[in-house]
């Protein structure tokens, strides 16, 4: 790949025959316009490339992501209405091919043929890291399998953006995608994932949100969380609290928008369940301020500051009375 700021578009290197649909595009003009400026790019680099794009803001998208759209010779995208739209708004001409669940396994072989005949690929989803829950790793395996060469690009994810959001604890997270639609399936899930000592992050949609925060409400029990909606889009929505308390106020009422759900780990030293907050609480405040004690067991069980305060205030007075 050229340098940033090189405005010259070299002569494209010629390639074995074989390169198949490439040739069609050797004459395009490859380039992205930001700010009414028109940037001219290289050829990008044969192989594989993983392109991360935009959850929501366009603004997001870096640099070297757009020299890699613009530069490759073909993106490969979940639906092509959805990505045509991103490289319109950069002024972005190249031509898109379709993968995704339904034809992985027909497409997937002629992806292959043209990354070794040479050609430069970027792949993309629809919205923030490719392979974060679509079907791009299978791509992704046989091009290393195959000794194509491959990169990736980062930017933005939705599950790590939620995390940050959250105010859940981030040293620890794992990231289980969408729970089965069935209530029964469900809430076998949650059980197995209840005592990973991690913040809990989730896609769902819209219309199972209510009935995912009950399930998990139940099964997990009252542990701080965090329901982020539209994220980084300008009706972004934050909504924190204990499970229960956002159960009830998604029953019945499907927002709109795409979703990731955060639910913190449970208490340290925890069995089964939501642990024992007033052991935790105990031994923090036999070394700390009162203070102290509060914020550093909230750190670790992501549970609402008041009803921790509140508890650990009655468990002082009862140690000094």
């Amino acid at each position: 790949m050229g340098r940033p700021g090189r405005t010259a578009l070299p002569r494209r290197i010629s390639r074995a025959a074989g390169a198949g649909a490439s040739s069609q595009g050797q004459q395009r003009q490859r380039g992205y316009s930001v700010a009414g400026a028109i940037i001219e790019v290289p050829q990008a680099d044969a192989g594989l490339h993983v392109v991360a794009t935009p959850i929501g803001n366009l603004g997001d998208i870096t640099l070297r992501a757009l020299r890699i759209l613009a530069g490759a010779d073909a993106v490969i995208c979940e639906d092509s209405r959805v990505s045509a739209r991103l490289l319109a708004h950069y002024g972005i001409s190249t031509p898109l091919v379709t993968y995704h669940d339904h034809n992985a396994e027909k497409v997937r072989p002629r992806l292959m043929a043209r990354l070794a005949a040479g050609d430069a690929l970027a792949l993309i989803t629809d919205a923030g890291t490719p392979l974060v829950s679509d079907p791009g790793y299978r791509l992704v395996q046989e091009t290393i399998a195959s000794g194509i060469a491959l990169t990736a690009a980062p930017g933005p994810a939705a599950p790590v953006n939620a995390l940050v959001l959250s105010g859940l604890p981030s040293d620890r997270f794992f990231f289980e995608g969408f729970l089965p639609p069935r209530q029964a399936a469900r809430r076998k899930r949650l059980a197995a994932l209840a005592a990973i000592p991690a913040t809990l992050l989730f896609f769902e949609s819209p219309r199972r949100l209510g009935a995912c925060l009950a399930d998990m409400a139940e099964v997990l029990g009252p542990r701080g969380a965090a329901v982020a909606r539209e994220m980084t889009k300008r009706f972004e929505e934050l909504r924190r609290g204990e499970l229960p308390v956002l159960a009830a106020h998604y029953e019945g009422a499907a927002p709109r928008g795409e979703i990731v759900i955060a639910v913190a780990p449970p208490l340290e030293g925890a069995g089964e369940g939501a642990g024992d907050l007033d052991e935790m609480l105990t031994a923090l405040l036999a070394d700390m301020s009162l203070r102290d004690a509060v914020a550093e067991a909230v750190a670790r069980s992501g549970l609402d500051r008041k009803s921790v305060y509140a508890r650990a205030l009655e468990l002082a007075r009862k140690a000094k009375g």
